[in-house]
């Protein structure tokens, strides 16, 4: 776990900033950091302690003793852990911003275009053909998440208010009340997630990609799933692609919307685009905007200029 960056290390840090940042949000964090911005390349001239800001670590400034803090523009950091060992000590921030709020209303969005025949409907009008579809109400289904962190819970909150009974599923089923959002959590692997697996109208994935949850959705938990729609708004290397194949073909998922795949971007060519009843949406459903990246790195700001620790501190050993 990183070190919070003291009050003299910080007034000495050099701030790096990737190239492909807009102008506007390089002159944003100028303000909020009370510094003239350099580019971040793989060689750094000049000594001195380094704060980056960027989707990637170059190797050079990994491999070297003077990186004390990095803020991803993203949310997801696993390919900045995956690309090295990460720098002792050296902190790692990440960017959420609105991020839940964004994927909260695609998923939704997904959820109630599906309950009204939306897909169904627009096939039809491309063949000129008229005639009724049926449609369900998502009042009073159950929508089980995987993930209970802030997205997770923002995609329970909202779906919630729709009427849908929200499930999450954590690590362990914990005690106490259930997180906000959420009627009830379960624990992964407990007899309680298959039955809500069995019960479950969506299944809705939200985790992170670690050792721990690769392929973590494969065919033992697509056999408990009998005709719910499977939304990946987490990590796709998360999901076994073969196992929900057998699913999809074998209808115990009823259709699968992925928004993030293992292997990024998919080649036209890639068997993935075949899945049945399956639609792909490029990686877009939590956008991150330069307001989201300014937004978290001056509330990180704050936060290493009081001396503690940002509440969006990633933990490198367990990646996120």
């Amino acid at each position: 776990m990183g070190v919070v960056p003291g009050p003299e290390l910080l007034a000495r840090a050099r701030l790096l900033v990737a190239p492909e940042l807009s102008p506007s949000l390089v002159r944003e964090l100028e303000r909020i950091a009370e510094r003239r911005a350099e580019p971040l390349a793989d060689e750094v001239p000049g000594g001195g302690p380094l704060l980056c800001v960027g989707a990637a670590l170059p190797g050079p400034v990994r491999a070297g003793q003077r990186l004390v803090w990095f803020h991803s523009v993203n949310a997801g950091t696993d390919p900045l852990l995956a690309a090295g060992t990460w720098p002792a000590g050296a902190l790692l921030t990440r960017t959420v911003g609105r991020m839940g709020e964004r994927i909260a209303q695609y998923v939704v969005g997904w959820v109630l275009a599906e309950c009204q025949a939306v897909p169904e409907y627009a096939a039809q009008h491309a063949r000129a053909e008229w005639r009724r579809l049926p449609t369900e109400l998502v009042a009073g289904q159950t929508a089980l998440v995987y993930g209970t962190g802030r997205i997770g819970g923002a995609v329970a909150g909202l779906l919630r208010r729709c009427g849908v009974r929200t499930v999450g599923v954590g690590r362990t089923a914990g005690s106490g009340p259930p997180p906000v959002g959420f009627d009830r959590v379960v624990g992964a692997g407990e007899d309680a997630e298959a039955e809500e697996l069995a019960g479950a109208r969506w299944v809705v994935a939200a985790l992170p990609s670690t050792g721990a949850t690769e392929d973590f959705f494969g065919a033992r938990r697509f056999a408990a799933v009998r005709g719910a729609t499977f939304v990946n708004v987490g990590r796709g290397a998360t999901v076994d692609l073969a196992a929900l194949e057998g699913a999809l073909r074998d209808g115990g998922v009823r259709r699968a919307v992925l928004d993030v795949l293992a292997e990024e971007p998919a080649a036209p060519d890639d068997p993935v685009w075949r899945l049945p009843r399956t639609v792909i949406t490029s990686h877009s459903a939590g956008i991150t905007a330069d307001e989201d990246v300014a937004q978290d790195f001056a509330a990180c700001w704050e936060a290493v200029r009081e001396g503690r620790r940002p509440e969006l501190a990633v933990d490198v050993g367990r990646g996120y």
